[in-house]
């Protein structure tokens, strides 16, 4: 018989797989990713705050004093040195018992989403909000609501007239992905006063919290609500995303749930990564290095701040001016769309993120993310002045 006699095999594909798209932002990438591209488009850490030599001697380390152990399999719960240090350093009372180790902290909104969501449960998001979360809740078929946000941060009153039935509310309230806005102390304050009055869970997602310029950001939400709320962390932006190790803190009502969801997804995170973190973490690293990684950032900032002043004047362009991360928000003119204007930009050599894809609900097309780390300042200007020009351009061929 010929292979070719043989028949064809039907796959039939689970409801929850026709929800999984590709990441939009993967796709741009491909796009972007080429030589000669000034990227603004990615949410990458500069490669340059990587401790390459700090891995180094931690990679011999681990594998001299504890490479059997480093390379076998392990507990689900993740490396107990590496989940204290977790516990320590956040700032509130945490129980190292409450901390699982996540394979990046994408894992664990997909934990979340396993655990909390069924088919038709309403999740609440801030508007706009990350796009990762969204593609992570998708497959268990979730009901997005979309609740306003301004510079401050969620319209808690919309919140409370959206809470009948939600499972629970996502929020970044520091240096927000894609928006680069922090919540501020008063509306964390209102937050947490409603959530409790609501009985309303919050998943906290604090990828960015310790990338601040000038003043850190006001206390998490969950050091306010430890019981009614689950944190996401991660060491991606603080040390290198290719560990792929993030951490979450659950309450103990809900922690054991998650921990089996861990389990059924892949076992544990890689135990050699953790330990590596660990001996990198000892005698107060991050204290010197996280430094180092906010001045490189801030300096970055700065830089499109004055060349978005520069070279959009006149254009009826607007952005913000975030305090700390890795993203700012910018808004086109009134006739123009950021998803048209992409192709047009990526021509001269220049890449965004266009906004649209970060909203649960309509979407403002104008909208468009620009990262500021992985670009030099000489990149950020050119680039800056490179879709200053498309965007006159549009604009003058608009009807």
């Amino acid at each position: 018989m010929k292979l070719n006699d043989l028949q064809t095999t039907s796959w039939t594909l689970a409801r929850r797989a026709e929800r999984m798209n590709p990441s939009v932002l993967r796709e741009i990438l491909k796009v972007t990713d080429r030589p000669g591209i000034i990227s603004f488009a990615g949410g990458l850490p500069s490669a340059r705050t990587f401790p390459v030599a700090a891995f180094a001697d931690a990679c011999a380390n681990v594998l001299r004093e504890d490479g059997e152990a480093a390379l076998q399999y392990a507990a689900s719960e993740g490396f107990a040195p590496l989940r204290e240090q977790v516990a320590r350093m956040l700032p509130w009372d945490v129980d190292p018992a409450q901390v699982l180790i996540t394979t990046g902290s994408q894992q664990g909104l997909d934990l979340v989403a396993k655990v909390l969501v069924d088919s038709g449960s309403k999740v609440l998001v801030e508007t706009p909000t990350y796009l990762g979360a969204l593609q992570a809740f998708a497959p268990m078929e979730p009901e997005f609501v979309g609740i306003g946000a301004d510079a401050e941060g969620i319209d808690v009153a919309e919140l409370a007239a959206q809470r009948a039935g939600a499972r629970f509310l996502y929020v970044l309230p520091n240096f927000q992905n894609p928006t680069g806005r922090t919540m501020s102390e008063a509306r964390r304050q209102a937050l947490v006063q409603a959530a409790r009055e609501l009985s309303l869970p919050i998943v906290e997602d604090n990828p960015y919290g310790e990338l601040w310029f000038d003043a850190p950001p006001p206390l998490p939400l969950t050091a306010r609500n430890p019981e009614g709320s689950i944190y996401l962390g991660s060491f991606s932006k603080v040390l290198a995303p290719g560990l792929r190790l993030g951490f979450l803190v659950a309450p103990p009502a809900i922690a054991p749930k998650l921990l089996q969801a861990k389990q059924a997804a892949d076992l544990h995170s890689p135990s050699f990564n953790q330990r590596m973190v660990v001996d990198v973490m000892r005698d107060g690293f991050l204290d010197r290095h996280v430094p180092t990684i906010r001045a490189l950032y801030k300096a970055q900032r700065d830089a499109m701040l004055a060349a978005l002043t520069r070279e959009m004047q006149g254009l009826d362009v607007r952005w913000n001016a975030p305090d700390g991360g890795m993203f700012l928000w910018a808004r086109l003119p009134e006739g123009l769309d950021a998803v048209d204007l992409l192709p047009r930009a990526v021509e001269r050599g220049v890449a965004f993120v266009p906004g649209a894809p970060f909203f649960a609900g309509p979407a403002d097309t104008r909208a468009l993310r620009l990262s500021f780390v992985t670009a030099s300042q000489e990149q950020i200007a050119f680039g800056i002045a490179t879709l200053a020009g498309v965007i006159r351009e549009q604009l003058g061929h608009r009807p």
